[in-house]
């Protein structure tokens, strides 16, 4: 099953590939090699167990990356939290086969959340990351699915609009023809065709990941009926 944290790992694959990996400095962290390391060799160091004060260091500096550094290290500091967060949701999703997206993705959403906004220079970092996940994931079990993301809030703010083409023509089409709201079709173009992850946006603004897959969901399905019946002319 494809959920928001297998793909994120795709993601992260993608950034460790050589000749060029992303990479961390990890020297002058005492209980981490002397050396610049691939994130992928920081992950299964961590995995393997570092001294707390280690992965505190270590932690504090993939938060400032991923709050300052661009995209990519977002998803690389993901990437290097994905064992936990995979386990994390097993646990939470055991017996509920029907919440497995859903949990995966709260707990993403809240881990980022938390990435961006919990104080850096107090101890325990990774561990209040991780119960900000944990609280995110339990909170989905009971969530309700009619859940929708208001119409007014902003969704794509984070990422620079891509001129409109194929297929943004189409998506330009549609909100000039009424069938969908310009933030509808930057919600589409921003996930469906760029590289923000709706728990990314659902971060940002503090709402429930499957909130916005609902909202994005029924913007789709206006868009596939106009389509089906040759329309982006006028309004619904």
């Amino acid at each position: 099953m494809r959920t928001a944290l297998t793909q994120v790992d795709a993601h992260f694959a993608l950034l460790v590939c050589q000749p060029a990996p992303l990479a961390f400095d990890a020297r002058g962290i005492p209980g981490l090699p002397d050396r610049i390391l691939p994130l992928d060799q920081l992950r299964d160091l961590l995995v393997a167990g570092v001294p707390t004060p280690a992965k505190d260091a270590v932690w504090r500096q993939l938060a400032i990356a991923a709050r300052g550094w661009g995209p990519a290290w977002v998803v690389g500091a993901v990437g290097v939290a994905a064992p936990g967060l995979t386990r994390m949701a097993a646990r939470l999703s055991h017996g509920l086969p029907g919440q497995v997206e859903d949990i995966d993705s709260e707990i993403l959403a809240g881990f980022l959340h938390a990435l961006r906004t919990e104080d850096i220079d107090r101890p325990r970092l990774w561990l209040r990351l991780c119960w900000a996940a944990w609280r995110a994931g339990h909170a989905a079990r009971k969530v309700d699915h009619a859940a929708e993301l208001p119409a007014e809030l902003p969704t794509g703010g984070a990422t620079p609009r891509r001129p409109y083409g194929h297929p943004d023509l189409i998506l330009g089409r549609a909100v000039a023809a009424g069938v969908i709201t310009a933030a509808q079709a930057e919600l589409i173009g921003a996930t469906r065709l760029g590289d923000v992850l709706v728990e990314q946006i659902a971060a940002e603004h503090g709402v429930p990941a499957s909130a916005i897959r609902m909202r994005r969901k029924r913007a789709e399905r206006s868009l596939v009926r106009a389509l089906a019946h040759g329309d982006l002319s006028g309004r619904r």
